[in-house]
């Protein structure tokens, strides 16, 4: 996962230092949602879930980004970016985090990578 530092070579400043703190010290304490397994679910060790990672991470990186454009960036993160991410990782049926549960916790696997023959040579 991409830290501050490596994201940040020349732009301004982040306000949060790596994906990590960006989902406990924001995400989390923004996001307040009925995670019953049904309409959303999460996993409290959404990092051990590759796809969320990733999700995770752009998210935080396009945060950063458009925090700085004071008239549209929030609102363009909350619709383009935060609202379509947080439907993929919250679905409880084919999301990354279906075989978890926020008060179970984590699968520690749910689900096999797509399968992918060879290349050919």
């Amino acid at each position: 996962m991409t830290t501050a530092a490596e994201a940040a070579q020349g732009e301004p400043e982040f306000l949060f230092p790596d994906v990590y703190a960006f989902v406990s010290d924001y995400l989390a304490q923004v996001l307040r949602r009925r995670l019953n397994g049904s309409v959303a679910t999460w996993c409290p060790r959404w990092w051990e879930h590759p796809e969320a990672g990733a999700r995770l991470s752009a998210l935080w990186l396009a945060f950063e980004h458009l925090r700085h454009d004071t008239a549209l960036g929030m609102s363009t993160w909350w619709l383009h970016h935060a609202d379509p991410h947080l439907r993929v990782l919250m679905d409880p049926d084919v999301g990354p985090f279906a075989a978890c549960s926020p008060k179970d916790g984590h699968t520690a696997y749910p689900f096999d990578p797509l399968p992918v023959d060879p290349r050919p040579s």
